[in-house]
């Protein structure tokens, strides 16, 4: 064979091989963007049917669906307010005990502790955010509740019950059972989740960054708090949203140890309930389209509140963002 002939030979091959990669890179490309636009379409279907199905119960009820915290199925009057503010105020104990707690494990697994101790005790933060969270439930009930009741709650209501201002909010039966309890099983779920985040982010600060603080003569906290936490502020406050949307959602762990009451009161001892927790224990039992809309809306308030939530979320993750472009 000629050196001509081979020569075109292997022109052909490459332009097969060429033209073989230009399809796949378009098949990959239209995979991908199948990918994407299918997660908008079944956002949008979910939005589309949670509209259909609530919308008895907001043409029923009107504005005061969310205002109302009647709940009777016997005479099909429903309001969401209870649910609601249930929601908002468990996800806000469960997120201000658990940041602190989570940035303190983080810090001592990065920082602090000796390197033969990081591995088992980062092993067994991981292992915590992988139990369900029924186990939690369980848990909270049989052991964490009574102990908490007999333990704890009491002294609670007798130093700060009496307190002007705050006091109310710790005033009450020690049942173990409440917005307070499940608040703080909540906290106990995301702790795990906040604290992996923040010790996997803080993990990839240049060490040069942190030697060079140390070098000069800063202390740990220095420079955590002028060098490591301004490095990885995005993630962080990554790992805090993923945390409170996972507590503004739990539904079996909360349902446990909530009380399940559909009323509000200015103590966090008393039961209440929370959107999740309304929707596991009725779901099964509504028969009629009152009551199965009025959950149906609960869902897809739930929905707007999370969905409010992380776009805050990521706008401030944007804010942030535009902070460091400027600064650097």
């Amino acid at each position: 064979m000629s050196a001509n002939s081979l020569f075109a030979s292997a022109a052909a091959l490459r332009a097969r091989r060429l033209a073989q990669g230009r399809r796949m890179d378009r098949l990959f490309r239209l995979a991908t963007v199948l990918f994407a636009w299918g997660v908008l379409l079944v956002l949008g279907a979910i939005i589309v049917v949670l509209l259909v199905q609530a919308w008895p119960a907001f043409s029923r009820f009107g504005f005061g669906f969310f205002t109302s915290t009647a709940w009777n199925p016997v005479t099909e009057n429903y309001g969401a307010a209870s649910s609601i503010l249930g929601t908002l105020v468990t996800a806000f104990i469960a997120i201000a005990l658990a940041v602190p707690i989570s940035f303190g494990i983080a810090l001592f697994l990065t920082e602090l502790s000796p390197r033969w101790l990081r591995r088992p005790i980062g092993i067994a933060v991981e292992l915590l955010a992988g139990i369900p969270s029924i186990i939690y439930g369980i848990w909270g009930l049989f052991i964490f509740a009574p102990w908490f009741a007999d333990n704890v709650q009491w002294r609670i209501s007798d130093t700060l019950g009496n307190l002007p201002a705050i006091g109310p909010l710790f005033q009450g039966p020690p049942i173990g059972l409440g917005w307070l309890v499940a608040g703080l099983v909540l906290t106990i779920m995301i702790i795990p989740f906040i604290a992996a985040v923040m010790r996997d982010v803080f993990d990839v600060v240049p060490t040069t960054l942190k030697e060079s603080a140390y070098a000069m003569g800063s202390t740990r906290w220095e420079v955590m708090r002028h060098i490591v936490l301004p490095y990885t502020s995005v993630g962080v406050i990554g790992g805090i949203m993923l945390g409170l949307g996972r507590a503004l959602g739990e539904t079996m762990a909360v349902t446990f140890v909530v009380g399940n009451a559909h009323d509000i009161h200015a103590s966090l001892f008393m039961p209440g309930n929370t959107i999740a927790s309304t929707i596991a224990n009725e779901f099964t039992e509504a028969t009629t389209v009152p009551h199965r809309s009025a959950l149906i809306a609960l869902g897809l308030i739930l929905f707007i509140i999370t969905f409010v939530v992380l776009a805050l979320a990521k706008f401030l993750l944007l804010q942030v963002e535009r902070g460091q472009g400027q600064k650097a």
